[in-house]
């Protein structure tokens, strides 16, 4: 990227952040204002939150190996651009297997922009408080799970926040409600490919950001998990706009405005 190109991204992202502090002030014409000026934008659920999915994968659809391997499937401008959402949003959103697996720390290190709240969903609560982002008070960390999981309201540093069983485990919308009532309204579902689904499934998500990485792997783990499908014609199709990033990947903007997909509506 040259100086010139580097200065106008630069502009670009200042005015995004002052946009998601509240100022209203048009933004700039630049790929950047395009991508990210709809995650500033209000949701369509009835909830008050937008929620947007995102996931890494190969071209053949995989976000990590048949053994867990998944770092690193994006490159750098993948990695930047989940920073980003981070900064952008109240909350990031992670299961607890990519705790598991990851030990993340979910901040903004690599962009300008303060860290979210980072909401862990652990339904069975069987994550150990040794994990990292349980060792620290900030950014602020909320543990998710059910109202009948064992133990205390803290776990290590995050406040523990109980919710009821739905039909497919913990109750998503609850969920929603709960983060909405602290304040937390523009939430972004980093991962993995069990939690994106699960949102996905329930009819959730008003965008998904696909990152697709020159990869091709052969085997391994699936990007998104729904019901079999028995017709094309079953699964969801949609718009989307892509964006090349930085190394050769290629994000895909998906706006789905809180679509369920057709195999999900019986369930």
């Amino acid at each position: 990227m040259n100086a010139t190109a580097d200065s106008a991204s630069e502009q670009a992202w200042a005015a995004l952040l002052a946009r998601r502090a509240g100022d209203v002030a048009p933004l700039p014409e630049h790929p950047l204002s395009s991508l990210f000026a709809p995650v500033l934008a209000g949701g369509a659920g009835m909830d008050g939150c937008t929620l947007v999915g995102r996931l890494a994968q190969t071209l053949d659809g995989r976000i990590a190996t048949a053994g867990g391997s998944s770092q690193w499937i994006g490159g750098r401008g993948d990695i930047l651009h989940t920073h980003r959402l981070r900064a952008l949003c109240d909350a990031v959103l992670v299961g607890a297997g990519t705790v598991e697996k990851d030990d993340p720390r979910l901040t903004t290190r690599e962009v300008a922009g303060v860290n979210p709240v980072r909401v862990v969903l652990d339904p069975r609560r069987r994550l150990a408080p040794s994990h990292r982002i349980f060792c620290d008070g900030d950014p602020r960390t909320l543990l998710a799970c059910l109202e009948d999981a064992a133990g205390g309201d803290r776990h290590g540093a995050a406040e523990v926040l109980r919710l009821p069983r739905g039909a497919e485990g913990m109750d998503l919308a609850a969920l929603l409600r709960a983060l909405h009532a602290r304040g937390l309204s523009r939430l972004f579902v980093e991962g993995g490919g069990i939690t994106v689904s699960a949102f996905l499934a329930a009819g959730l998500l008003d965008r998904l950001h696909v990152t697709i990485a020159p990869v091709i792997l052969g085997s391994g783990r699936a990007a998104f998990i729904l019901p079999e499908a028995g017709r094309i014609a079953d699964g969801l199709r949609f718009n989307w706009t892509p964006y090349p990033l930085e190394g050769g990947d290629i994000l895909f903007d998906i706006p789905l405005r809180r679509t369920r997909p057709r195999v999900c509506e019986g369930a």
